[in-house]
């Protein structure tokens, strides 16, 4: 596989109002990892928490709660997930694609993930990134009828889990259709496993994410691409590097100094051919991303890999298994920010390349 080190790529949201665009912008700017954009701007069914539920069953939207939401109570819901477990075992385990396009992501949830793959298939690309909302965010954003979290209940979570599965294998279909040369990276989205461990979610064991993240993650390896989970904040970490992902994604212009603890983990997983995504640019903070210089955030990279180096982390094995992104997405952002955090990473990218070229 080409090697990913300190390569640039994003998370997904931006705040364009034209899907070409943003598309355009994309594969001008991120030539070695391009990804296709949420915009929520464009069209409500964006939203993270809507943009997957295509072929989902049992999720529907709530005109008097204003919500989407898990019915599991119907005659219909059983029928359809009845259908929707054998659907997944065609699909996964018998590698028979005949169903997949029922879980394929289309306008008006997004509109530019067509664009994308017509995009894609201009040059021979090593690599390319789709992104699901994650099986923890997506079961603690949509509830059941009683409004209580999804993922709390066995059956809504087992949904979940196993929806998240064929987006993400949908998406490495159609990129494989395109090129088979191609190494999809698929990440999941999981702003929420910054809350895990407190009073909020005080009853989610650790047991019960690494068992959905790893069913995931190995599922993604099997159909030829590489899993990654960003988390906007700090984390246990150690729920990530045990669920076996190929990429753990933070934001590390706040929380980098959060990986130190984890230290003696995070050793064996970049030794087996993990990736840490440094989430540098602050797209979380307007003002500093404002003011921000490249050297700046160059400082931030050098100062995050020193203090995992004085744990004993090799410095040439963590910019070997680094990768460089935006703290998180870049949809609250105005465009001309969103342009500046999208151009900064990059930058970054050229930047620290060029450092390590120049080292004995």
């Amino acid at each position: 596989m080409d090697n990913l080190s300190l390569k640039p790529t994003a998370i997904g949201s931006l705040p364009y109002t034209d899907s070409k665009t943003a598309v355009d912008m994309i594969f001008e700017k991120f030539t070695d990892i391009p990804f296709w954009p949420q915009l929520g701007a464009v069209d409500r069914h964006e939203d993270m928490t809507v943009q997957y539920i295509q072929g989902i069953p049992g999720i529907y939207y709530d005109e008097q709660k204003d919500k989407y939401i898990f019915n599991t109570t119907s005659d219909e819901f059983f029928i359809q997930l009845e259908e929707f477990f054998m659907d997944y075992e065609e699909i996964v385990n018998e590698k028979n694609f005949s169903k997949l396009e029922k879980y394929a992501i289309t306008p008006p949830y997004s509109n530019a993930i067509n664009l994308f793959f017509e995009k894609l298939k201009n040059k021979n690309y090593k690599f390319a990134k789709g992104h699901v909302t994650g099986a923890f965010t997506w079961g603690t954003s949509i509830c059941d009828g009683d409004l209580q979290c999804s993922f709390y209940d066995e059956t809504c979570r087992e949904i979940l889990v196993k929806a998240v599965t064929l987006k993400a294998i949908w998406q490495i279909h159609k990129i494989k259709e395109i090129n088979p040369e191609i190494t999809p990276i698929i990440f999941f989205d999981e702003p929420v496993m910054s809350q895990y461990g407190t009073s909020a979610f005080v009853t989610i064991t650790k047991e019960d994410l690494t068992e959905a993240f790893s069913e995931i993650a190995k599922t993604v390896r099997e159909f030829g691409a590489m899993s990654g989970i960003h988390c906007c904040g700090k984390s246990d970490w150690s729920v990530l590097i045990d669920s076996k992902v190929d990429i753990i994604n933070l934001d590390a212009f706040f929380f980098a100094k959060s990986l130190v603890p984890y230290a003696g983990k995070i050793k064996t997983f970049l030794e087996n051919g993990g990736y840490i995504a440094w989430g540098l640019v602050p797209t979380l903070d307007s003002d500093a991303l404002k003011k921000i210089s490249l050297k700046e955030l160059a400082d931030i990279y050098y100062d995050a890999v020193k203090s995992l180096s004085e744990k004993g982390i090799p410095e040439s094995l963590i910019e070997k298994q680094s990768i460089l992104t935006p703290s998180c997405g870049a949809g609250s952002l105005s465009v001309e920010l969103a342009d500046r955090a999208m151009t900064l990473v990059c930058d970054l990218s050229a930047e620290l390349t060029k450092r390590r070229s120049k080292c004995p």
